[in-house]
Parts: C-alpha cells; sequence; structure tokens
C-alpha cells in the first residue's frame, strides 16, 4: 500500500513537497518513483530513486525544479517541487517496483498510491 500526501494549490513560482508513505515490509528493497497525469493527457514519468537513494533521474520538464529523496527508516519518499508552473498541475503519484536501477517506465511498477492533486495557478 502506498499513500501520497501534500499536493494543493500553490501560484505559479511556488513550492510543494510531496510525501509517499509506504505501509508494509522491505520498502527499502524497492526502487521508486513518482508520475503524473496532467488534465486530459497520458501519466508521464517525473523522477525515479533506486533503493538506497544513491541514484536519482528526473524527467527534462522538471529537472533542476524538482527533488527526489527517501528515507528507508520511515518507509517514506518525498517529492520537493519548487519554481512550479502552470504546467505541473496534474495528480501526482508515487509508485514502487521491485528491481535494481532507475525505472523511468510504467510498467517497471508493481504498487501504486492513489495519487494527490496538485495545482498550480497563473
Amino acid at each position: 500500500q502506498l499513500q501520497a500526501y501534500g499536493g494543493g494549490l500553490v501560484p505559479a513560482g511556488g513550492f510543494l513537497s510531496l510525501s509517499c508513505v509506504f505501509d508494509g515490509r522491505a520498502f527499502s528493497r524497492y526502487r521508486m518513483g513518482w508520475f503524473r497525469q496532467p488534465p486530459g493527457k497520458e501519466r508521464e514519468f517525473v523522477a525515479a530513486i533506486t533503493w538506497n537513494g544513491q541514484s536519482t533521474y528526473y524527467a527534462e520538464s522538471v529537472k533542476g525544479r524538482f527533488t527526489i529523496s527517501r528515507d528507508n527508516a520511515k518507509n517514506t519518499m518525498y517529492l520537493q517541487m519548487n519554481n512550479l508552473t502552470p504546467l505541473d498541475t496534474a495528480v501526482y503519484y508515487c509508485a514502487a517496483g521491485a528491481g535494481a536501477g532507475i525505472a523511468v517506465m510504467s510498467r517497471d511498477y508493481t504498487y501504486w498510491g492513489h495519487g494527490t492533486q496538485v495545482t498550480v495557478s497563473s
């Protein structure tokens, strides 16, 4: 079970911090990722992190503005989002998948949270 928190309404240029709590064992065994689905569009990759947090990867659209991290002791993953724009408006989903390395495809993830809405006003 995954649950994402932290969404909300912010003005352009603002920031939000999302959290994703993993309810179960062996969180540290999973690689994790954030995806988002903008209104009327397909779900897209945002950021990913390896099981130990040593490697991260970002979509070009968020690179330099978003930071993914995790705390295995707390079974929690984070997404710090800075300098938000209206194009970042979407439902954000966290996901967990078995395996080593970075994963950017939805099919590489097994467990999905219900999503949290992020709305950036212009």
